[in-house]
């Protein structure tokens, strides 16, 4: 037998440095696990990295603020409270707001005082569940389970107050529908002491967990003055260091008199808007220690007669959880709205994201979208435009509007 002559096979090194990565455009949406609500996102990729993005809507237009010009003011309340399940009690504070602007209705005290407590109660529930989403999205399945299950507290505050744990239904024209009994007070007490420890618990996770060091600092990073160039709102504006809150602004309800912080960062990162949200989770718990505390030495009604909607426009606006929601009405003088429109804070605060996702990784898109704690159904606008000379129909998304109506 003969050997076969063995051959050393020749290494080539790979040049790493000399590959040149295709461009490729990978789409997110507009039905994605990690994006309850349908949004199309036009990443373009080259490896690893995004170096553009488009954005497109549309997908949950629902007509409401047309729909609102053929009901009365008492039939938009169920309405707009259905605007957005996790900020249904800031959308009728908004909207009843404007209207008693337009009857010049003025709120009893004690119907402020619920008003403000029901607000922050729903801000400690819209952050917690934030929160939750986003450390289940960076693989923090344990914190995640621990936020979602403290979350349960402020939940059952909500339904012991309303009935409801979404869609609370106690906004009404004039005041608020239910009334808070002393004998509930106490409970609620308690339940604000576990939500307050809960809180401290997780703001510790974030600050000292190196896991979630390594998705979220200097991730997702806004520009500041990106940021004051489109107007972007809420936890969002506050963590590029704009301090900025309607109810410092504009305080309504009760908070002209409520003692609190606005919380803001430096940053602009993902780190700075946990830490943004994380520490008005604090205030709002104390927000709500006042209001409970006022409710006790405080009598009289909880809603104000209302007869009457004169002609006139006003413009309401509140602080909800993702920022400075606005509604605008036009009455003519009838039991119905001439006009009604509704600027949501997502509306603002989704155009950040065609800056914060470029130059980062793939893997890094879904936890940057939910940064900016996206409402899509809320804030969704048709963006078909008809050509009015070829009568021609066109989808676009959100820079291809841009572009074609930015002033030259």
């Amino acid at each position: 037998m003969t050997k076969k002559k063995e051959t050393k096979k020749k290494t080539i090194p790979m040049q790493i440095d000399d590959v040149v990565a295709p461009e490729y455009v990978v789409p997110l949406g507009p039905f994605h696990p990690a994006l309850l609500e349908g949004e199309y996102f036009k990443l373009k990729v080259e490896g690893e990295k995004v170096l553009d993005v488009d954005l497109k809507l549309g997908y949950n237009y629902r007509g409401i603020m047309k729909l609102a010009e053929d009901r009365s003011y008492w039939q938009n309340l169920y309405l707009f409270e259905r605007v957005c399940g996790i900020c249904s009690a800031a959308h009728t504070t908004a909207y009843t707001r404007t209207v008693e602007m337009l009857g010049e209705i003025e709120l009893p005290d004690r119907a402020r005082y619920i008003r403000t407590l029901m607000a922050e109660l729903e801000r400690i529930h819209s952050h917690l569940l934030w929160a939750g989403v986003g450390m289940e999205l960076i693989g923090f399945k344990t914190l995640f389970m621990l936020i979602w299950r403290d979350r349960e507290h402020v939940l059952d505050v909500l339904e012991s107050i309303s009935g409801n744990r979404q869609h609370y239904a106690m906004n009404t024209i004039g005041g608020v529908r239910r009334d808070i009994d002393k004998d509930m007070i106490p409970k609620i007490e308690e339940k604000l002491k576990v939500l307050y420890k809960a809180t401290v618990t997780a703001t510790k996770a974030v600050l000292e967990d190196g896991g979630i060091h390594a998705r979220t600092v200097g991730i997702g990073t806004l520009d500041k003055e990106i940021a004051k160039k489109i107007c972007v709102v809420g936890p969002v504006a506050r963590s590029v260091g704009m301090k900025i809150d309607v109810r410092k602004d504009d305080p309504y309800d009760a908070y002209d008199e409520v003692p609190f912080d606005v919380i803001t960062a430096e940053d602009g990162d993902i780190f700075s808007m946990a830490l943004v949200r994380l520490g008005e989770l604090v205030e709002s718990v104390k927000i709500s220690q006042y209001c409970l505390d006022k409710l006790k030495t405080t009598s009289g009604p909880i809603r104000a007669e209302v007869t009457e909607f004169p002609p006139g426009e006003a413009v309401g606006r509140v602080e909800a959880p993702r920022g400075e929601l606005l509604y605008y009405l036009v009455s003519n003088g009838t039991n119905t709205p001439e006009r009604a429109r509704v600027r949501t804070p997502s509306y603002l605060n989704d155009y950040a994201l065609l800056f914060m996702l470029r130059g980062q990784d793939l893997a890094d898109v879904p936890i940057t979208v939910a940064s900016v704690d996206p409402c899509m159904a809320c804030t969704d606008r048709l963006t078909t435009i008809t050509d009015q000379t070829t009568r021609t129909q066109s989808t676009n998304t959100l820079r291809e509007v841009s572009k074609r109506f930015r002033m030259k």
